[in-house]
């Protein structure tokens, strides 16, 4: 199963740029979504910006995500969930 995570633009340069989510900073190509711009959410795959996704679903589904990831955390250690979306979490 593939999985497409939603990410700020923080920078933003012809064909590849900067994401951030939760703190974690990746560089990303932006070929794939040639309108985005610097503040704009997208949906980013191995390294891809993939799509553009308004903030509302952005946010949306990063609390899905993070919900579901501390689940998993619970149910397989037994562990408190704390920030499933912070540094550390996509490396």
């Amino acid at each position: 199963m593939c999985l497409a995570i939603p990410m700020r633009v923080v920078e933003r340069r012809e064909f590849d740029g900067t994401a951030e989510v939760g703190g974690v900073r990746r560089q990303i190509s932006m070929m794939l979504c040639p309108d985005a711009r610097q503040g704009d959410f997208v949906l980013v795959h191995a390294g891809y910006a993939i799509s553009e996704i308004d903030e509302e679903e952005a946010l949306r589904t990063l609390a899905l995500i993070e919900e579901a990831l501390g689940r998993e955390v619970f149910e397989e250690g037994g562990l408190e969930r704390q920030g499933a979306l912070g540094p550390g979490a996509f490396e």
